[in-house]
C-alpha cells in the first residue's frame, strides 16, 4: 500500500477486570514512525464485539468514572437476552453502541491533536476475554 495509508495492530492484554487502557502514548509512537512532519488522520479501531475506543481524561478518576457511569448503564445481571460468558457477559455486546469501537483523530505536522487533557482509550468491560487486537491507521 501506498504511504498515504499505513496500518499497525496493537496486541492489548487487559486482564480479568473492567479496565480504561490509555492507547494515547502507543499512537504518537505510531505516528512518529509513520507520519513525521504530514497531515492527515489516525483511525483507532477495535475489531471485536465487547470493547470500545474513548477519548477522555485519564488519571484524575474520569477512567473510573466513565467505568462506574458503564456499570450504572449497563448491569452485569441476568436482564440481558445475550447470555453466553461470564454473569451479565449481554451487557458488554451493548458497550459499542455507547462506547464506539472507533475513534478518527487529526494529525497536524507528524502530532496528533489532542486537547490538553484528552487521552485515547481502550474500553474493555469483558472480563472473559483478556486479549484485544487495536488497529492503527494513518491515512494522510
Amino acid at each position: 500500500m501506498s504511504d498515504s495509508f499505513t496500518t499497525t495492530v496493537l496486541n492489548i492484554t487487559t486482564g480479568t477486570a473492567e479496565t480504561v487502557t490509555d492507547l494515547t502514548r502507543a499512537c504518537e509512537e505510531f505516528l512518529t514512525r509513520t507520519a513525521p512532519g504530514r497531515d492527515g488522520l489516525l483511525n483507532v479501531f477495535v475489531p471485536h464485539a465487547t470493547a470500545g475506543i474513548a477519548v477522555l481524561e485519564t488519571g484524575a478518576g474520569s477512567d473510573d468514572d466513565l467505568l462506574a457511569a458503564l456499570h450504572h448503564l449497563l448491569p452485569a445481571d441476568d436482564r440481558w437476552q445475550h447470555r453466553h460468558g461470564s454473569p451479565g457477559h449481554g451487557r458488554d455486546h451493548v458497550l459499542p453502541a455507547l462506547v464506539p469501537p472507533h475513534a478518527t483523530l487529526p494529525v497536524i505536522g507528524g502530532q496528533l491533536e489532542l486537547g490538553t487533557w484528552q487521552s485515547v482509550c481502550l474500553v474493555d468491560t469483558n472480563i472473559s476475554n483478556p486479549n484485544r487486537q487495536v488497529r492503527l491507521s494513518f491515512l494522510s
